[in-house]
């Protein structure tokens, strides 16, 4: 509990006990595109088939360490074919990178070329997708969650205002990720969230009549007429990290997350932990995370994010 264990989420998954924590949230290594240094790892597989296959068997295991109400959040990104190289384009991520796939020029080594893996990938899409188009990632991921028995309850998109210029002529400017909201089964924790009324302060949210499906769901009304029940699109700028991590998730975007489906005292899992964010949130939000990254240097960068709000916390320092 409130810790980040080193070594490989699978693993690491499979030693934790069944219905263990609340909530998940996490952005998983995206396909072909970041080299750890450590054999058989997830994302460096010849075939996005074998990627989605991997991670979503990795998703059973936190589907089992799940809570019955639990919820689960997952962040993932998708990327153009191209001829010459792995993609047209690299993940519309987090970081001020985001957009290229330049990544041999990149000092964090968690951004390594993975120069084997791409040449195996890019003679397998020759035969399977054509130049330029999009694979598909988030959306071959989100229909076998489905088909593992996960409910799909939200696809909530993160508009990014001020993403990457893109050098792309024939096509629009990605400015938006997906985030895939599910659960585990049809009652689970959940917590309303809220957002400025804008658009229709004649009608506010809880007022549309007897058809409504709030009364049934037990959906309360906003205590302050001019909100609404939260919208699907996130509108959430990139933040810069001077650490080496590139791809930290904002702040902004985990903390309606974890408000919604984790009850306080919870814990959130992130088996991808990275430069802990998700911790960071959990532990200000007054929840417990638990937490995998394989490598060690991320975890001397998050622990040293994390130890003086953990210590705060100790202290009863708000």
């Amino acid at each position: 509990m409130n810790k980040i264990h080193l070594g490989d989420s699978l693993e690491l998954l499979k030693k934790t006990p069944d219905n263990f924590v609340d909530c998940v949230v996490t952005s998983p290594p995206y396909w072909a595109l970041r080299d750890y240094g450590v054999e058989g790892q997830l994302g460096l597989e010849p075939t996005f088939e074998e990627y989605i296959t991997k991670l979503c068997d990795l998703f059973d295991e936190a589907k089992r360490v799940l809570k019955p109400t639990g919820t689960c959040f997952v962040n993932i990104g998708d990327t153009y074919m191209g001829n010459s190289s792995y993609s047209e384009s690299g993940r519309q991520g987090f970081s001020g990178s985001e957009g290229h796939m330049n990544q041999d020029k990149w000092p964090d080594p968690k951004y390594k070329a993975a120069h084997g893996s791409r040449l195996r990938a890019r003679e397998h899409v020759k035969q399977t997708l054509k130049s330029k188009s999009l694979v598909g990632i988030p959306f071959r991921f989100a229909l076998e969650m489905i088909n593992r028995g996960w409910i799909l309850r939200n696809t909530i998109i993160w508009h990014k205002p001020n993403c990457m210029p893109s050098s792309a002529s024939d096509r629009f400017t990605v400015d938006f990720e997906y985030v895939f909201f599910f659960v585990k089964n049809k009652k689970y924790w959940f917590e309303q969230q809220f957002e400025p009324n804008l658009c229709n302060k004649k009608y506010p949210q809880g007022t549309f009549g007897k058809n409504s499906l709030s009364g049934k769901e037990g959906v309360k009304p906003p205590l302050n007429p001019l909100e609404k029940n939260k919208r699907c699109v996130w509108k959430i700028t990139t933040k810069p990290f001077k650490g080496a991590h590139f791809a930290t998730f904002p702040e902004d975007l985990i903390e309606p997350m974890i408000k919604a489906g984790c009850p306080k005292k919870g814990v959130v899992l992130d088996p991808f932990m990275g430069a802990g964010t998700t911790a960071l949130v959990a532990i200000n939000l007054g929840r417990n995370f638990l937490g995998f990254e394989l490598n060690q240097e991320y975890i001397k960068i998050a622990n040293k994010r994390i130890m003086p709000w953990m210590e705060q916390q100790k202290l009863g320092v708000k």
